[in-house]
């Protein structure tokens, strides 16, 4: 069968439309799928840059997972210390209202004589006998005790001219144990009296002391440790020391010698008030350690000391970026808040002790220190991870956006494409028409 014969030009409008209906398939499956390369074969560099461009975001896509956990078990935990903080400020408070309520086991060192002050000063001078024994003076120039008159407030009989140097040796610490020694040295002089000595106690912050309004010398201490008060006059400093260890001037002042070598114990009497507090001492204690056990997310819990590990990229080994961080194991023990009970123990805030409430004070203050220290730590680690999140999050638009820009097909281009090879399949179906037409022509010469 011979092969149809085409003219030139219907030959190569032909060839145009066949042309053209290509390009016309090739734009439609652009439009179609969105994308402008879909395999390999359409641009192998494009398809394969952005097979790993997407690739790369979704593996980082996927570490937006771990990072989310991360930032919740962070956030868990800095919530934990919050609460832990607050139940510190409400042991704070606790300690406070036993701090209010005096203490009732105070030892006391007590004045046994009329020494400072007497009946017959009361009628020579018309003052009280507190008011006496406070305006006397510690001494003269001679060694020999002068009561007091109207006109005169009368001394204790040191001489001063002799023994300018006053000492008061006052000993504090647990019944058995080894006790501590404050000295308050007093230079004295003929117009030293028995409120300098007062003062002179009151401002050590070791004891107090007081003239009762029998006229008789009161020391007592700041906790429930045995108290031991001893008075030297010397005529140094070092020697009003060795005089007071023993108590050698007590006695001017109605004190007992023994009071320094022996010392005086506790009464022993409790406050109710601050008996009820140590319940609830201890059960907001029990309640820090409660609340951190309870702090954790998805298993992790940084405040019982677990280790959290976040990964920031898709690398392994050491090209792997991360955040590691270590937890701390909180309760109240490592917190240095010890229980509280009635009793002077080790290891243990005595209610009853002023002292031991002091000492709770500063521990529950360390306390908040510590917390804040490790909440400050926690939002710092907190940071990078949100940072990083968000990092990643731009990331993986950013791989995504170029993988697109290099196989997404741009819709209003490909369609002014396709509309302009409409028209051209248009206009080369009217060229092969005429074409065609030229040679029909022909016939006529036949007809």
């Amino acid at each position: 069968m011979a092969n149809t014969i085409l003219t030139s030009g219907v030959r190569n409008n032909l060839l145009t439309l066949q042309k053209t209906t290509s390009e016309q398939a090739v734009l439609q499956n652009r439009l179609a799928t969105g994308r402008k390369v879909n395999s390999a074969i359409d641009n192998p560099v494009n398809y394969f840059t952005a097979l790993s461009l997407n690739d790369r975001g979704s593996q980082l896509g996927g570490l937006l997972d771990g990072i989310s956990n991360g930032i919740q078990t962070i956030q868990t935990a800095s919530k934990g210390i919050d609460g832990i903080t607050k139940l510190v400020q409400s042991l704070q408070s606790t300690v406070k209202q036993a701090q209010a309520d005096a203490a009732q086991n105070r030892p006391t060192v007590l004045g046994t004589g009329a020494t400072l002050a007497s009946a017959a000063e009361t009628q020579a001078t018309n003052k009280s006998l507190k008011d006496i024994a406070l305006d006397k003076r510690i001494g003269s120039a001679d060694t020999t005790v002068a009561p007091a008159t109207a006109g005169a407030p009368g001394d204790l009989g040191i001489d001063v001219t002799a023994t300018p140097a006053l000492n008061i040796q006052i000993t504090t610490g647990p019944v058995g144990a080894p006790t501590t020694t404050t000295n308050i040295g007093i230079t004295l002089t003929v117009n030293t009296t028995v409120r300098d000595v007062v003062n002179a106690i009151n401002a050590s912050g070791v004891a107090t002391a007081f003239v009762d309004e029998k006229g008789l010398l009161n020391v007592k201490g700041i906790g429930s440790e045995t108290l031991g008060v001893g008075i030297g006059a010397g005529a140094a400093g070092p020697a009003a020391i060795t005089a007071s260890s023993t108590g050698a001037n007590s006695a001017a002042f109605g004190l007992n010698a023994t009071d320094r070598t022996t010392g005086i114990a506790s009464s022993g009497v409790t406050s109710a008030v601050r008996s009820n507090l140590i319940q609830q001492f201890n059960d907001l204690r029990t309640q820090i350690d409660q609340l951190a056990k309870d702090s954790s997310f998805n298993g992790i819990n940084l405040l019982a000391g677990d280790r959290l590990s976040i990964a920031f990229n898709e690398k392994t080994g050491t090209n792997q970026t991360k955040l590691d961080i270590q937890g701390s194991t909180l309760s109240a023990e490592n917190l240095g808040i010890p229980q509280a009970v009635n009793t002077q123990l080790a290891g243990f805030f005595n209610f009853q002790n002023d002292l031991d409430l002091d000492k709770a004070t500063g521990s529950l203050s360390n306390a908040l220190t510590s917390l804040r220290s490790l909440a400050s730590t926690l939002g710092s680690n907190l940071s990078v991870a949100q940072t990083r999140q968000d990092f990643t999050k731009e990331m993986v638009n950013t791989l995504t956006t170029g993988a697109d820009n290099l196989v997404l097909a741009d819709s209003n281009e490909e369609g002014a494409k396709l509309l302009a090879l409409n028209t051209r399949q248009q206009l080369s179906q009217t060229a092969l028409s005429l074409a065609s037409q030229a040679d029909q022509s022909v016939l006529r010469l036949f007809s």
